[in-house]
């Protein structure tokens, strides 16, 4: 650099109505400065998939990497909303978002950690324990996720079926539940060739999706296959805390084999008399036997509940079912702020991501 450049500037975010502010260096996404900061801005997916980023631009000029239509529309883009994770401020920002308060957030950290169990839960369900570093109190909330970085750098996003530490929000263990993608990287590895023993690198915690505490409402914990488990984690932590606000789980699936833990959650009803449980089949064949509700499981809830006004939902699983359940309860009353959601995209779905912008 010569005596005359002048490196490009950092630009102030400010976010509303907490007057929380951060910067964000040339390039850098809103999101990805937030978190570097600690920033606890709402996110979910980080690759414009989901939507559980947007948020109201106040002031200020923001330029768009790749992301979906259904996470942003050119709508909502004309009416002023970003989305944080592909957002790359151009000039100072004003932001107005919900968020997680800076005692709640915490600090992304980067660890080793061994698999010490593996178990099929269903024929493409792994169930992976595994043991974090004795020294290190990994902290985070029931609801968020960690990235496996691979070794070639490409990372994948589970999230932590089981609960923290209900007084230090720490564990020395993870439970991941692993779904099967044939031809995917990581997962091939998982159902082939992984060995207990193995070390896997991690990075974590992310994700807003965890539970609002400071709410009496009835809640729906709306799940469709592997997006069981960070809900299973919030059961978990309800049980722990002695929360005993009214919840109903529903869990969808094709089969009946994919509600792959429907034993686990039935001995949970027997220890939390206000949990109710609605497990939903899709596609069932006459050899399953399947006695119960049938159809979409998102629909069922309305079918249960037309009025969701009163309630607060956390949702879970393929981005299809999060983002109908979004539309369809927002129009049965059930208030945006109060639809918390963790959309579970696959690789396929950020390829298809990169081709929407």
């Amino acid at each position: 650099m010569t005596s005359c450049e002048t490196a490009a500037p950092d630009f102030q975010i400010s976010v509303k109505p907490s007057e929380r502010s951060f910067s964000a260096m040339p390039g850098e996404t809103i999101l990805a400065a937030g978190i570097r900061q600690n920033i606890g801005l709402p996110y979910g997916c980080k690759d414009g998939a989901c939507g559980s980023c947007k948020c109201k631009k106040l002031t200020g000029t923001v330029v768009h990497g790749t992301h979906t239509a259904t996470a942003l529309s050119e709508a909502e883009e004309a009416a002023g909303f970003i989305l944080t994770c592909c957002g790359v401020p151009h000039s100072n920002v004003v932001l107005e978002s919900r968020q997680v308060t800076s005692a709640d957030a915490f600090a992304v950290k980067r660890m080793p950690a061994r698999v010490t169990s593996m178990g099929k839960k269903s024929p493409d369900v792994m169930q992976l324990t595994l043991q974090l570093p004795a020294n290190d109190n990994f902290r985070y909330h029931a609801g968020q996720y960690v990235e496996i970085i691979l070794r070639d750098g490409s990372r994948r996003s589970y999230s932590m079926a089981n609960a923290p530490d209900a007084a230090s929000h720490g564990a020395t263990f993870l439970e991941l539940h692993i779904r099967h993608m044939p031809g995917g990287k990581f997962t091939d590895h998982v159902f082939t060739d992984m060995k207990e023993k193995e070390i896997l690198r991690l990075e974590g915690p992310f994700g807003s999706f965890f539970l609002r505490e400071d709410s009496t409402k009835p809640m729906v914990l709306l799940a469709s296959g592997t997006g069981f488990a960070p809900l299973k984690a919030l059961i978990e932590h309800m049980q722990a805390k002695g929360i005993t606000r009214p919840a109903t789980l529903y869990w969808g699936g094709r089969r009946p084999a994919d509600l792959y833990m429907d034993p686990w959650v039935q001995a949970k009803l027997a220890e939390m008399p206000h949990l109710r449980y609605v497990p939903v089949v899709s596609d069932a064949l006459a050899e399953d036997g399947w006695t119960g509700r049938t159809g979409f499981v998102h629909q069922a809830v309305l079918q249960d509940l037309p009025d969701l006004s009163g309630h607060q939902v956390y949702a879970c699983g393929a981005p299809i079912v999060v983002e109908s359940a979004k539309r369809d309860y927002t129009q049965a009353g059930l208030p945006e702020d109060e639809f918390f959601a963790d959309s579970f995209t696959s690789e396929a779905d950020k390829a298809r991501t990169a081709t929407a912008a």
